[in-house]
């Protein structure tokens, strides 16, 4: 009987709290999850148009290769297996020099080690 007193009590003044409580986590997801997954988006189709032939890139199927030809929606890659047609849509992310650039100095700088050591 008690429990019955105080379940009825507590719910006497909960309408507006409870609504900000479920507009405060709507703010959060929107913030937290939305919002960069629509930044993200933005980024990946404005990469999807600035690509240029010879840009090494990288499928969302993971295939690596270099742009040979482009289309409106296709590009033509050139891979080690040959060329292979897929749409802008599946091009995940370029890989340059610049990205490259510091696993290529650490390996550099490795080879001039070992080559002092001999």
């Amino acid at each position: 009987m008690i429990q019955t007193i105080f379940l009825q009590a507590g719910a006497q003044g909960g309408g507006m709290s409870m609504l900000l409580m479920f507009g405060g986590m709507f703010v959060i997801m929107y913030f937290f999850m939305i919002r960069p997954q629509q930044k993200k988006a933005k980024q990946e189709k404005q990469f999807q148009t600035d690509i240029k032939r010879g840009d090494q890139v990288v499928t969302t199927s993971g295939i690596h290769g270099k742009i040979n030809e482009i289309y409106d929606d296709a590009v033509i890659i050139e891979t080690g297996a040959g060329k292979i047609k897929f749409e802008k849509a599946a091009i995940s992310r370029e890989l340059t020099a610049a990205r490259y650039s510091k696993t290529t100095d650490k390996a550099e700088k490795a080879e001039k080690a070992v080559e002092e050591k001999n």
